[in-house]
């Protein structure tokens, strides 16, 4: 069945009666005054703004604090009368970040967290939808009239204002009773063909029948198919069914449901991840970084990260005085006593063969000399962190055998702080955390390595403990615990710093003084320095010894967040190297949700592939801040492709360069060891394209063999030009390799 019946039902919809009254555009400003609420008030000299992406990419960036939006629209009474319930109006505005206040015609309607000067103080409900109910009788609602929707938001750090969703008005019907979830994660069955389960729920104490459509789209084939399941849900109750979904290509599924008494319809559409990432052989391959910087004298811990049928032996040829490894594990330890180059071979053998690859140990004065790979707390659990929690996904990350792929950190970032220092000033954990020299020993002995988060402040950014004035004293803590990565927020440190100092050294000064703490220690502590990019930290983050350094502020789980930060790293690259590596901020793939209440990343699944492939591509840090134990099996996959990894820790430890850009695309280019390229053809555009460019356009030769990375296939020689399908949002990434003819 093609795509023309899909296209004749939704043609039916839109000819029907308008259910509801979209609001995509507003007028915004900044500023605060309650007369933005009348509906006299002329804003006809305001910016037009849309409603569904934050004010930070609409012009306003680092804008925090108070700002108004306004909406003009005529409610028609066809909206009312064509319902089968006449009661209340709902005014839909998805999400708005931080705290707002409604009003409707000048009248307030409603509130969502609270202002700086309000009794309460400052809070948040970013993440809270925003919906309100009026009753239809009202007489804030001027039916056949023109409207004025005024909405008044405080933005306290971070992005701000509407998002996640195009603001709407319409009566609450029977039909908004059937919540359709989706949530449950695709179950890949076969390499054909998968398993989709979505939950039928009443949430009504009234009955609600109809019939679930849902139409299997393949965009790429023109093609669609359409199923049918009748729907008889008691008061309160559950319906489940799962379907089969063709593994064809880039599925996507349109949920429609058409309520019996009213007629009305809701409709969903759902993305169906791919995967790309072949499957690992049995046979053992050795993945991750070829290079590993160490400082003499200090504990060394290494797991060769491999993969192939278990059990799995494990050998090193030429392994130096004072190291030795488990042949069981993989895991090197030790110590090294001398400053110098070792080079050494790493075996791994099963049953049905062997791998072998040469491995350098670095004893000197540098660390990470490829970019740290791991997790962070932070984008899953944000404050709600604990010691369950981490060891939850430290034992995912074993047993979904990332750790084979190279991922060893394991960082706990804010909210492990108790409330008070010890009698003799030493930072404690909180009650969630009851032994950290334990969990940094259970850690250390499967492989994995422990990280930490400070302020060089007195308070982080969560309102706990800082270092301010105890950056000596809680080194020697770090180190004591086993800590092998310290995350430093500037946070409150800004309360302390002189805004009249502008200059660098006031800048540089916090950073100063915990790294030299701890270099005093007797283990490597990488040290990740966010602040922001603030004075292009870039500059001069390796001149306080900084490992990595934030180049933006927060990443958030959407495609505009993720295009600002991601294609906004276009001269850094100058200042990379081993060792050194800029830091657009941590993954935003999997459950994320900074808190208890996780969601699936708002991202598509083409987005996803976009920012692994230019994380990789920028030798960014690859933490992932997803809940590891609630990994799915798209989320894995993209995880654990060893050719896209190598692109990332590849020892040379260049970044990549935007080499081509244009109103739709743009290629990233990245140096290899080898002499080959990393290449990433990103499509920015809302549809899918052919891009298409010459060799010469990049600046390099003319002919090249060119490898597919995601899929690990050769894909041909190419003489001059290059061309590649690129999905909306989505990116081809390559290896090209220069041929002489």
């Amino acid at each position: 069945m093609r795509l023309l019946l899909l296209l004749t039902c939704l043609l039916i919809r839109m000819m029907s009666p308008a259910q509801k009254v979209e609001l995509p555009m507003a007028k915004f400003s900044t500023g605060d005054t309650i007369a933005y609420s009348y509906p006299s008030f002329n804003d006809s000299e305001w910016q037009d703004m849309k409603s569904n992406i934050p004010w930070d990419y609409q012009g306003y960036p680092n804008y925090d604090g108070f700002a108004w939006y306004r909406f003009h629209m005529q409610i028609p009474s066809s909206l009312r009368d064509g319902s089968l319930w006449k009661d209340s109006l709902r005014i839909f505005l998805s999400k708005i970040d931080d705290a707002c206040e409604v009003y409707l015609n000048g009248v307030l309607i409603g509130k969502s967290g609270s202002f700086p000067n309000d009794k309460a103080g400052y809070i948040t409900t970013w993440d809270k939808k925003q919906e309100y109910h009026i009753a239809s009788n009202s007489s804030c609602i001027y039916w056949n009239g023109m409207n004025v929707l005024a909405i008044r938001v405080y933005d306290g750090g971070g992005q701000g204002g509407m998002y996640g969703g195009i603001p709407y008005m319409n009566m609450v019907d029977l039909v908004d009773g059937l919540d359709i979830n989706t949530s449950n994660p695709v179950q890949f069955i076969s390499d054909t063909r998968a398993k989709k389960s979505i939950i039928l729920h009443n949430t009504y104490n009234q009955k609600i029948s109809g019939k679930l459509d849902y139409y299997i789209i393949d965009p790429e084939n023109n093609d669609t198919s359409r199923n049918s399941v009748p729907v008889n849900l008691a008061p309160n109750g559950i319906q489940q069914f799962s379907f089969s979904v063709p593994l064809t290509g880039r599925n996507n599924i349109l949920y429609s449901f058409e309520e019996v008494t009213s007629h009305k319809s809701i409709e969903i559409k759902e993305i169906i991840p791919y995967l790309l990432t072949p499957r690992s052989p049995q046979i053992p391959m050795i993945n991750g970084a070829k290079v590993f910087g160490v400082r003499a004298g200090s504990p060394f811990l290494f797991k060769i990260p491999a993969t192939g049928k278990r059990p799995l032996q494990y050998s090193v040829e030429n392994l130096p005085e004072g190291l030795s490894v488990n042949g069981e594990n993989g895991v090197i330890s030790g110590s090294l006593l001398k400053k110098g180059e070792y080079k050494m071979i790493c075996r791994v053998k099963n049953k049905l063969g062997e791998a072998t690859r040469e491995f350098t140990v670095k004893c000197g004065d540098l660390l990470a000399l490829t970019p740290p790979m791991g997790w962070n707390s932070w984008n899953c659990w944000g404050l709600s962190v604990s010691d369950e929690k981490l060891k939850a996904s430290a034992k995912a990350m074993m047993d979904k055998g990332l750790i084979d792929h190279g991922w060893t950190f394991m960082n706990i970032d804010d909210g492990w702080e108790a409330e008070m220092r010890s009698e003799k000033g030493e930072i404690v954990p909180n009650n969630k955390f009851p032994d950290m020299k334990k969990l940094g020993d259970w850690l250390h002995g499967n492989g994995l390595k422990f990280g930490i988060y400070s302020s060089p402040g007195p308070k982080t950014c969560g309102g706990y403990l800082g270092s301010y004035k105890h950056e000596k004293q809680d080194a020697a803590t770090y180190a004591a615990w086993g800590i092998d990565y310290l995350k430093y927020d500037w946070c409150s440190y800004g309360e302390i710093h002189d805004k009249n100092d502008t200059s660098l050294e006031s800048y540089k000064r916090p950073y100063m003084a915990m790294r030299e703490a701890l270099s005093k220690q007797n283990r490597d502590i990488h040290y990740s320095l966010c602040q922001y990019g603030m004075k292009n930290v870039w500059e001069w983050g390796a001149t306080v010894n900084g490992n990595c350094w934030r180049t933006t502020g927060d990443i958030e789980d959407t495609w505009e967040s993720l295009k600002e930060i991601g294609f906004s790293q276009t001269v850094q690259y100058k200042f990379a190297g081993p060792g050194r590596w800029n830091d657009p901020d941590m993954m935003i793939v999997g459950q994320v949700g900074w808190g208890d209440h996780l969601h699936p990343t708002r991202l598509t699944p083409d987005e996803q592939y976009t920012h692994v492939s230019l994380w990789s591509l920028l030798s960014a840090p690859l933490l992932i801040g997803c809940d590891l134990a609630k990994l799915d099996d798209f989320t894995l996959n993209l995880l654990t492709n060893d050719e896209v990894i190598a692109v990332n820790q590849d020892p040379l430890g260049k970044q990549a360069h935007q080499a081509l850009k244009t109103d739709s695309y743009q290629v990233w280019m990245k140096d290899l060891e080898d002499g080959s390229m990393a290449m990433g053809v990103f499509n920015l555009s809302d549809k899918d394209d052919v891009v298409r460019f010459y060799w010469n356009n990049l600046g390099i030769g003319e002919n090249f063999t060119v490898r597919d990375l995601w899929r690990q296939k050769d894909i041909g020689f190419f003489k001059s030009m290059f061309s590649t399908k690129v999905a909306a949002h989505g990116v081809t990434l390559i290896r090209v390799t220069p041929m002489k003819l």
